[in-house]
């Protein structure tokens, strides 16, 4: 599934670079790497097993993703987070999520039905977990709680809308990782409601309820207090 992105294991017919991207991209995103954390590639080496050149050609690629910011001669710096940029994502995702959301539901088909219950099922394992008190599972949510929405908007059939989507789910979910908690049962809950207006093809209501739990997730994460301004 294409949550599996996040995974840091090589692939078949994998380069030495493309797994660095990979293990790179999921430690910023993962918040293993901290906002402003010096990125330098002679140092990097010995972590991501590539060369200091394809490391550089790693740090550009993910700072035109937004993950890293160049700062000329003196390197790379993993990106800043505050308040005004994660709300700025929320409505990103938001903008790009609803509208593949209605094409999704719009053109899916049965197997794509049967994919949206089967990550649903998934997801809610963890959150059952979650809410018996087993912390640990916050990062697996995190990446589930991706394969589910994922599944929802997979029939959209617009690459392009879709890999927008994907950079801007990373940049916002990044954000839960460096708060690294999780909501309790009412994100449960409206992900059962997403589950099920998805699957009755209420396009208008499942936009709606989309709206309200992204933003909800924004305040929850805001309301720590651990964002800067």
């Amino acid at each position: 599934m294409e949550f599996l992105r996040f995974e840091t294991v090589a692939r078949e017919g994998e380069t030495i670079g493309d797994l660095a991207y990979r293990r790179l991209r999921a430690d910023i995103v993962n918040g293993r790497l901290k906002p402003l954390a010096k990125l330098k590639p002679d140092l990097l080496r010995g972590d991501y097993g590539a060369s200091v050149s394809t490391l550089r050609e790693i740090l550009s690629r993910l700072a035109a993703e937004g993950l890293v910011t160049a700062e000329g001669q003196r390197g790379f710096r993993v990106a800043a987070i505050s308040r005004a940029d994660l709300r700025e994502l929320a409505d990103l995702r938001i903008l790009l999520e609803t509208t593949a959301l209605r094409r999704s539901i719009a053109e899916g088909d049965l197997e794509w039905q049967g994919a949206v219950v089967a990550a649903h099922y998934t997801l809610s394992v963890i959150e059952a977990e979650l809410m018996a008190g087993n912390r640990a599972s916050v990062e697996r949510w995190v990446r589930h709680d991706w394969g589910f929405h994922h599944a929802t908007i997979a029939a959209c059939r617009q690459e392009a809308l879709m890999q927008t989507h994907a950079s801007v789910f990373d940049r916002y979910a990044r954000y839960h990782m460096l708060v690294l908690d999780f909501r309790g049962e009412g994100v449960a809950q409206q992900h059962r409601e997403l589950r099920d207006l998805v699957l009755a093809r209420d396009a208008d209501a499942a936009c709606a309820l989309l709206v309200d739990h992204v933003q909800a997730g924004m305040d929850y994460v805001l309301a720590t207090g651990m964002i800067p301004s």
